[in-house]
């Protein structure tokens, strides 16, 4: 049907031939938004889709990557097409809206529906639920079937439309109730013509003859696709707020030109931008301009194979500790964003400790690109809150974003009031409207957590959202050899959407096993051909380290460049000593310390007797805990602790007095700790921990792991150390070799890293010199465990090792099939061609962080609860300071002692804690504490949680004994 429009005094009025207005009518009554959901009069659905199609226009302006921008004017049909296509395609979403199922919602609305002459009948409608986003999909497959369009082209677009509050569902899932006998949709030709006409009065007001003309040119990859519809749901999160788009409910009123002048006010107030835009490829003196030092030879090479690749791709960068690997990514991200017209960069590290000081190093890079830039770069993990620079950029934000820029679920309630936005503070960090829940990946600059690129993989409500915040990036990832078997099915998925989608993506690792890179390759190459798996390609091993392998799409088959380089400093000659931990080893009676942790002790005595500084690393807090005590009886105030149980203020300060004392900003050699210093931590000092001490003594672990500690050993040159330990020595125990048979583990390590590769790692320190030479020979040692090879394992060994690769192999296997139903795209399905179905057997809400952090790591979630303690009468801080539980929200420095006493509960008393634990009263209208749980210590000092005893000590941190009698 064609419909005629005339344009009187900037509105829209319809006009119809046999109409007698009454289209005019009906359109006029269509409600897109209740009064309650925009500032108190209704909405015209004709206004809102004009809002979402004029916010849409700003994205594209002023937030889309140029590369983005590109892809989108070959699908609609060449340079200059794109931004309409978009902007139409947005629009859209909430066509489905228009009919009974929806409109009938709202009480005012539906009377005023009624009146224009559409009718329903209510009993019917009862008879089952029919979304509006599965009602849209359903509409704009017929309406672009009527309007001629090819099959093809429908199939990829419904399910954009289906699925833009979160869940994309398959096709039969678009028909309405059959009990309602299509009442749902429209039963009438009444509805049939009103919803004709909005799409075509919706389509001529954005510059297109007919739906026919918007007909797209080609159909883009499913992660294309996935990145549309994530920008279709941010145009219409924006064009939600009613704030900003408050009701219109007269038709002459409406017009695109009102929409765009809408738009504008609310891009603007909202502070909403992208990031870097397009901008010329660095001069290759730009390095020293950004880190203001000269780059190492290594980080040379990474930065070239930047320049020479022909396309997005993949570069994996292997290097040793120290060596400057992440300089070198946010190089070479600068150069490929360049090329290639990514707008920003997410950068992923492997905890949240590590993603902390990565978050200044990155704002003070993006700074230096651009001044200003360094705003717009988010912190992005569940623990953002208690990292000061991104608190002293939030000071004055005022209220958290979700309450003033929530999500829209029209069809779950209605009749909300407005809320009421706080006077606008200056603005210091990314807009707020970003900082919101799922979407903060499309802030322009990212440092987070590795997690966030595993949940874009996941098939939960919103991923779309999370893959159009990393796909107009660049992708850096550090640590990525810490990704165990469950993480990397995430990983691996990720990896192929963003090489179907070609984004550059830059991988790190110092101590990456062969195995590994082969998959990381596979799984990008393969997402690059749209192929369930990658043809067969050779992928050669480097031969030096540090090296570079960098792979990308090409025809007729995949391209992988490998080059390799030398480390900017000299191998160290490491000695390999093993402290054997027997029950027969000494042990100081009535000290209540273990034989094990006595023989350490011991050993610091011997080594450190002209002083020094050692690092003591166990596997376990508890452990940790003992040797802490230990040592403090013997040595004093010169033994410190470190781990993961310490409440975040304590976790903090310790963290930064030991960068402070042993770290690169420590100085010269008069600033080392005299006469010496003694660290005992867990594997919070593993990685991305940058220390020098001159003794380390740790537990035995997987050799990668291993590697990454003997990392902080002689770690900074021109050091002056004591005779005793002037060469770099590394004490390995908490094992037992035996003679002639495979050796004994403690039980606490043999639990987290599995007895295979203990049992090799061990093999090699009993077949290998004693001395390593680090760097160079990192990556041969790290191949020969993770290897197939049992050769070189001991005689006597070799039964036992094959007995423990088949228990290892069997619990991979089975944590590999475990991550399958959570993956986005199961087996078999990454060459479909659309996005219909994908949420099959997902689920249908939201996960909070503790959720989502299980999902993709594979373990029960643990908890975190604030240390509060009560005498019997009140409650007060840790450190004594009352808290009043009603009334008035804490003042600052009473919230600031509140978070800091955070303190993260073993996984073992996680279920206990779930139903024992609870919210103070006051704290739940609280934003930064109403999901905070409350951890109540006793007069006593000493809580139960389940059958275990828990306590804080000041010096200990969180101590948990456990009931050991059943």
């Amino acid at each position: 049907m064609r419909t005629g429009i005339r344009l009187l005094s900037g509105g829209l009025v319809v006009s119809v031939e046999h109409s007698d207005g009454q289209l005019n009518l009906q359109l006029g009554a269509l409600w897109g938004k209740s009064a309650g959901k925009a500032g108190g009069r209704p909405n015209l659905l004709i206004s809102h889709l004009l809002d979402t199609a004029a916010v849409a226009e700003h994205i594209w302006d002023h937030y889309l990557a140029p590369r983005t921008r590109s892809w989108l004017d070959r699908v609609a049909g060449g340079v200059g097409r794109g931004r309409g296509f978009f902007s139409w395609l947005c629009g859209m979403h909430d066509c489905g809206k228009a009919t009974p199922a929806f409109q009938s919602m709202d009480d005012a609305g539906a009377a005023a529906v009624r009146r224009a002459g559409l009718g329903w009948s209510p009993r019917m409608l009862e008879k089952g639920r029919w979304r509006h986003d599965r009602a849209g999909g359903r509409l704009v497959r017929e309406v672009l079937a009527t309007a001629g369009w090819d099959g093809e082209q429908i199939e990829w677009v419904w399910p954009l439309i289906a699925g833009h509050h979160g869940l994309f569902p398959p096709l039969a899932g678009l028909r309405p109730p059959k009990a309602g006998l299509g009442h749902h949709q429209g039963k009438d030709q009444q509805w049939a013509r009103v919803q004709d006409a909005l799409v075509q009065i919706f389509t001529e007001e954005l510059g297109f003859d007919a739906p026919s003309a918007v007909e797209p040119h080609r159909v883009p990859t499913r992660a294309q696709q996935l990145h549309l519809s994530g920008l279709i749901v941010m145009a219409d999160w924006i064009a939600s707020n009613e704030q900003h788009f408050k009701g219109i409910n007269d038709l002459p009123s409406i017009s695109l030109a009102r929409a765009r002048d809408r738009a504008s006010a609310a891009w603007s107030a909202l502070g909403l931008r992208g990031g870097w835009g397009m901008r010329p490829v660095p001069e290759p003196t730009f390095f020293q301009d950004r880190f203001d030092e000269p780059p190492r030879e290594s980080q040379m090479l990474v930065m070239q194979v930047a320049r020479q690749m022909p396309q997005p791709g993949l570069m994996i960068v292997e290097a040793p500790m120290g060596e400057g690997k992440t300089k070198a990514a946010l190089g070479a991200a600068e150069i490929v964003g360049a090329r290639f017209g990514a707008d920003g960069v997410f950068v992923g590290m492997p905890t949240q400790a590590t993603a902390d000081p990565m978050f200044t190093q990155v704002r003070k890079w993006v700074e230096r690109i651009e001044p200003g830039l360094g705003a717009e770069v988010a912190l992005l993990h569940g623990k953002r809150r208690f990292n000061k620079e991104w608190q002293s950029l939030l000071e004055d934000a005022g209220q958290t974003p979700d309450d003033l820029y929530g999500t829209i679920e029209e069809d779950v309630q209605y009749g909300m009031g407005p809320v009421e936005l706080c006077d606008e503070p200056e603005r210091r960090a990314p807009a707020e409207w970003f900082l919101g829940a799922k979407r903060g990946l499309l802030t322009p600059f990212v440092v987070g957590t590795i997690d966030q690129l595993l949940f874009a993989a996941t098939r939960t409500k919103h991923v779309m959202l999370r893959v159009a915040g990393l796909t107009g990036k660049v992708v850096v990832l550090d640590e990525v050899h810490a990704a165990d078997v469950y993480m990397s099915q995430f990983l691996a998925e990720g990896l192929w959407w963003l090489g179907q989608a070609r984004t550059p993506v830059v991988l790190l690792s110092a101590t990456l096993p062969p195995g590994q890179r082969q998959t990381l390759v596979k799984a990008y190459l393969a997402g690059a051909a749209s192929r369930e798996d990658v043809p067969d390609v050779a992928i050669p091993e480097p031969q030096g380290y540090p090296n570079v392998t960098a792979a990308w799409h090409g025809e007729p088959e995949p391209k992988v460049l490998v080059r390799s380089t030398s480390s900017w400093r000299a191998d160290l000659a490491v000695g390999i000593e093993v402290l054997a931990e027997t029950e027969q080893a000494t042990t100081a009676q009535g000290r209540g310390e273990s034989p094990g942790t006595a023989a350490v002790a011991e050993l610091l005595d011997t080594r450190l007797r002209e002083g020094g500084c050692a690092l003591v690393i166990r596997n376990t807090v508890d452990r940790a805990q003992e040797t802490y005590q230990a040592l403090r009886r013997r040595f004093g105030q010169d033994v410190r602790l470190l781990h993961g149980r310490l409440h975040a203020a304590h976790r903090a300060g310790r963290t930064e007095q030991a960068l402070d004392l042993l770290g690169p900003r420590a100085g010269g050699a008069g600033d080392r700790p005299r006469p010496r210093l003694i660290l005992v931590a867990t594997q919070l000092a593993e990685q991305s921990f940058d220390v020098d001490v001159d003794l380390l003594i740790t537990d035995l672990a997987p050799v990668d792991l291993l590697l990454q500690r003997i990392g902080r050993l002689h770690r900074h040159a021109q050091v002056p150390r004591p005779a005793p330990i002037r060469a770099p020595r590394v004490v390995i125990t908490g094992f037992a070799p035996v003679e002639r048979q495979e050796p004994s583990f403690i039980v606490g390590s043999e639990a987290i890293y599995g007895r295979y590769l203990l049992l090799r790692t061990a093999a090699l320190l009993e077949t290998q010199p004693t001395k390593w030479s680090i760097p160079s020979q990192v990556p041969e040692l790290v191949a020969r465990v993770y290897g197939d090879d049992v050769g070189w394992i001991p005689q006597t060994w070799r039964s036992a090792e094959r007995k423990a690769y088949a228990r290892w192999a069997k619990v991979q296997q089975q944590r590999a099939e475990n991550a399958q139903p959570f993956l986005l795209s199961r087996f078999g399905e990454h060459e479909r061609p659309t996005l219909a179905g994908v949420h099959i057997g997902a689920s249908k809400e939201g996960l909070g962080d503790e959720k989502f952090q299980a999902l993709v790591r594979d373990g029960e979630p643990s908890i975190e609860a604030i240390l509060v303690r009560h005498d019997g009468a009140r409650f007060s801080t840790l450190q004594g300071r009352r808290i009043a539980v009603t009334g008035e929200e804490p003042p600052p420095e009473l919230l600031d002692e509140l978070l800091g006493a955070t303190v993260r509960l073993p996984s073992s008393l996680t279920r206990s804690a779930e139903q024992e634990l609870s919210l103070l009263d006051g704290w739940r209208d609280h934003p930064w504490l109403r999901h905070s749980r409350a951890l109540i210590i006793p007069e006593s000092g000493i809580a139960t949680v389940g059958e275990a005893q828990v306590s804080y000590d000041e010096s200990l941190g969180l101590v948990v004994r456990r009931n050991r009698t059943r």
